[in-house]
């Protein structure tokens, strides 16, 4: 509270007048703090209104905090605003109120860092790379059409965890994912397997999978994998996380929410990850998603049904049927 404000001298003479051992009129501590008799008690006139306000603060705070602290993992105003409407029943707040409560309850949800990769320059390609098929259209052609693969290291212990994923780039599903102790390329196929076993009656003759040009993505097995499993295979420009942006950001994101260095044996390592991507698909809400989790957006686009009580609700996403390249 600032003191040179007229509230904080309005408080500080009502807190004055309270005191037992006070001998000073309020006229005579209006004219020492330098305000106003009529507006001091105006103050006082309205301060069941403003406990009433800060109740309603409060409360709606604590619906926040409720939100922020779901699932474990800090959130932002937005994250919060999608949390509070999948609620039963949903809470309505909008972005300013729930953005003003947490600067006023100084809660804040971390900020993601730049990519230092950014300025990564481009180099040659290298034997047993696929054509950069997609070229960037990640979002283009629907669901199951662009399904992105990357493997990320998460550090723990002293050792690693590897993390291998396929990602719908249109619905931001994980469809299938594989955690591993070594860098074999088994791992990578493993993931594969999962994807065709879970989804494939939802893959289409021209789904594409993209990757980079890492060694488990131009290795034989791989390729052999990709081809028997009847999917067209594409592949970054060597150097360039860009071409394969939406698949970096979901390990970016992820890396910012969780943290396994405590952990002491594969198995606790693979436990929070496990959580985090259950949470990622389930209940992760994304405002491009129509405020909805990844399978939330894909049973969406599927059924035609919005599944939130809310006026107005979106209408399904245009898409395009992609050419034979």
């Amino acid at each position: 509270m600032i003191l040179d404000a007229p509230s904080a001298k309005y408080a500080l003479i009502y807190e004055s007048i309270h005191r037992e051992d006070n001998v000073l009129m309020v006229s005579e501590l209006c004219r020492i703090a330098g305000v106003s008799r009529s507006g001091y008690y105006r103050w006082v006139n309205a301060m069941p209104a403003r406990e009433a306000r800060e109740a309603k603060d409060r409360a709606d705070f604590d619906l926040i905090l409720e939100a922020y602290r779901h699932r474990g993992y800090a959130k932002g105003a937005r994250s919060i605003h999608m949390q509070l409407l999948h609620r039963n029943p949903p809470v309505t707040m909008n972005l300013k109120k729930i953005r003003r409560l947490m600067q006023k309850y100084s809660l804040s949800c971390p900020v993601r860092k730049a990519n230092p990769y950014r300025r990564m320059a481009k180099a040659l390609r290298t034997s047993n790379v696929a054509p950069n098929l997609l070229e960037r259209n990640f979002k283009e052609y629907g669901p199951r059409m662009v399904l992105l693969t990357d493997i990320t290291y998460l550090p723990y212990n002293g050792v690693f965890a590897y993390l291998s994923t396929i990602l719908d780039a249109f619905t931001k599903q994980v469809l299938a994912y594989a955690v591993s102790p070594s860098l074999e390329v088994d791992f990578v196929l493993e993931t594969v397997d999962m994807l065709t076993r879970e989804h494939g009656t939802e893959l289409k003759t021209q789904t594409l999978i993209h990757s980079d040009q890492g060694c488990h993505y131009t290795s034989y097995s791989f390729i052999e994998l990709v081809k028997n499993s009847q999917l067209r295979q594409s592949m970054s420009r060597r150097g360039n996380c860009w071409d394969n942006a939406p698949q970096e950001s979901f390990f970016g994101h992820m890396k910012d929410k969780i943290n396994i260095n405590g952990c002491t044996v594969f198995e606790e390592a693979k436990s929070i990850i496990d959580d985090w991507i259950d949470y990622y698909n389930n209940e992760r809400y994304c405002w491009e998603l129509a405020k909805l989790s990844p399978n939330e957006y894909y049973r969406f686009i599927v059924s035609g049904v919005y599944p939130l009580k809310v006026e107005n609700p979106p209408a399904i996403p245009d898409y395009s049927i992609p050419v034979n390249n």
